[in-house]
């Protein structure tokens, strides 16, 4: 099989503007399927209520799945998503179907693949492709499960490389085109699946594969669940080089707009939207209609803000046709040359330009800068450590340096635990943090941490330049 490539995509989204598929969840409510349909024979005994695991159905009623890929393609569509967002093992342990994930995946990859090939069939010379989604899972890396607990948390990094490691083998295996980190809402969460799947790619010899990263604004005060603005998100996840940016979910098209601007004026690659139709309405419905949906996602289009246009929750074939058929004439986004200056990200971004005056680094959260630091870290009193770090954002700081080099502690656990505490104080994490320490371990517990752009201030090495070059790689990864 030749694999697309992200100057394929490119090259064919500058020639027009590409039209992704609408909603899978909404399709399929539309079909009332019972329990039955949910278990088939495959899990006709299983011990748990089914009903609502969309995924299954690739399994136990490929046929709906199969159909509404058709009904998206027949509509224009050029790409249609997997039925996938709940593939990982962590989301389907809570069905107690962990074990039939790459069975899953690789079902749905394979349906997705078999619609794109029927319609490239009966119009040859425009291809149709396959985006493979790999979801935000129902846990988070950046918040804690306990209001009563800031720095607990349910999942770790770690967790979410294997689980988003073990898909995407799946969905490749089955033929997709493109990974999709979709409807973002904590970008530590993305940082994993983009580790997972780069790493995945490097060793399969197919770099080049596409990666498409959209993420969600959860309301008008225009920002990620975890409280990133757009901007931010997009400096935070720019180390993955993805092929398309974008944003989905939670919004319609009008309230999107603002911050598809943010992201199109910042991103150097290609850009997405595919919001909802409206907002739910008391019955759990969306109103906004095809044409009306599709005239504002045409504007978007006119004033040059997008590359690739869908539908997210509510929207129909009926919503895509409309859409396809608004924008068939708008050009494509012009993709910006990158922006010179170093840009760093806590849940607001940061510039650093030649026009920059000095930044100012706040230094006393370091346990060999502050004595009441120390004091407090051995104490483990992790929240009243934060005080620290609050009194040099409001003097002004806008980088925060994060040392625990003392041989009493557990310097690892140290950085990890206050880096969890830190991320649930909104005026702290709105600035940039730099982990700093001359233990590679340490550092790497730190990274794990942050769902921002941060700074790593030294990677002290004894084993020479191989070493540090590894490390630099490792880093930057």
């Amino acid at each position: 099989m030749t694999r697309l490539t992200r100057t394929d995509l490119t090259r064919l989204a500058a020639e027009r503007i590409l039209v992704l598929d609408g909603a899978m969840g909404t399709m399929i409510q539309a079909h009332g399927l019972g329990e039955d349909d949910f278990r088939g024979d495959v899990l006709r005994d299983h011990d748990r209520p089914l009903k609502g695991n969309n995924d299954l159905l690739c399994l136990t009623r490929p046929d709906v799945i199969l159909d509404i890929h058709r009904a998206y393609f027949a509509a224009g569509a050029d790409i249609v998503t997997t039925n996938t967002f709940n593939g990982t093992s962590v989301s389907q342990s809570d069905y107690g179907t962990a074990h039939l994930v790459r069975d899953i995946n690789l079902a749905a990859a394979r349906l997705a693949r078999r619609a794109a090939d029927e319609a490239m069939a009966a119009a040859p010379g425009r291809p149709r492709l396959v985006a493979g989604s790999l979801a935000p899972t129902n846990r988070t890396c950046s918040l804690s499960p306990d209001v009563d607990d800031p720095g607990l948390r349910n999942i770790t990094f770690g967790e979410l490389v294997s689980a988003y490691t073990e898909e995407a083998e799946a969905l490749l295996d089955g033929g997709v085109d493109i990974l999709l980190i979709e409807t973002v809402f904590d970008p530590l969460n993305a940082k994993a699946a983009v580790f997972a799947v780069r790493d995945l790619l490097a060793r399969r010899g197919v770099p080049e594969t596409p990666v498409w990263i959209s993420g969600t604004i959860t309301d008008a005060s225009g920002r990620t669940l975890t409280g990133q603005t757009p901007e931010a998100f997009w400096i935070s996840l720019a180390h993955a080089e993805p092929a398309v940016f974008g944003l989905n979910c939670a919004l319609g098209p009008r309230a999107m707009r603002p911050f598809v601007e943010e992201v199109a004026a910042a991103a150097d690659t290609l850009v997405s939207a595919h919001p909802n139709a409206g907002l739910p309405n008391e019955l759990g419905g969306y109103d906004l209609g095809p044409d009306e949906m599709a005239g504002i996602m045409a504007e978007f289009c006119r004033d040059g803000l997008l590359n690739i246009v869908g539908g997210c929750c509510g929207s129909t074939p009926d919503h895509i046709a409309a859409i396809a058929r608004a924008v068939a004439d708008a050009p494509p986004r012009r993709i910006p040359a990158p922006r010179a200056g170093t840009f760093l990200a806590g849940l607001e971004p940061l510039h650093i330009t030649p026009d920059s005056l000095f930044v100012n680094i706040g230094e006393r959260t370091n346990v060999a800068g502050s004595r009441r630091f120390a004091r407090l870290i051995r104490e483990g009193r992790l929240e009243d450590a934060l005080d620290v770090a609050r009194r040099q954002v409001r003097g002004g700081a806008q980088i925060i340096d994060v040392n625990m080099d003392d041989a009493m502690l557990d310097q690892a656990a140290c950085m990890r635990d206050f880096l969890n505490v830190l991320a649930a104080d909104p005026e702290i994490s709105r600035v940039p943090v730099m982990v700093d320490s001359s233990s590679w371990e340490v550092l790497e517990a730190g990274l794990r941490c942050l769902q921002g752009k941060g700074v790593v201030r030294r990677l002290g090495v004894k084993g020479g330049e191989e070493e540090l070059r590894g490390r630099a790689r490792l880093t930057g990864r």
